[in-house]
């Protein structure tokens, strides 16, 4: 089943909708996080339950609102 999860980014134009992406996972004392290489924007932070095993997926789409740029992706297993 895929999943979607979105990414800030801090400036317009490094992620359009279809580039194919992978991401990094860092981990906390108590949760993860997940960059998209090359460090182009960052997911909140997960509890370790909802850790997710894909490391490529798609970017869905791009959105500007009054708090920044945030890049919504999709992971798909079945794709992998």
């Amino acid at each position: 089943m895929p999943r979607q999860m979105v990414f800030k980014m801090e400036r317009p134009g490094l992620l359009k909708e279809g580039d194919e992406i992978t991401v990094t996972e860092g981990e906390l004392p108590s949760n993860v996080y997940y960059t998209i290489d090359p460090s182009l924007a960052m997911s909140a932070n997960y509890p370790f339950r909802e850790r997710m095993a894909e490391r490529k997926g798609v970017v869905l789409k791009v959105e500007e609102n009054d708090r920044g740029y945030y890049v919504t992706a999709e992971f798909d297993p079945d794709k992998q």
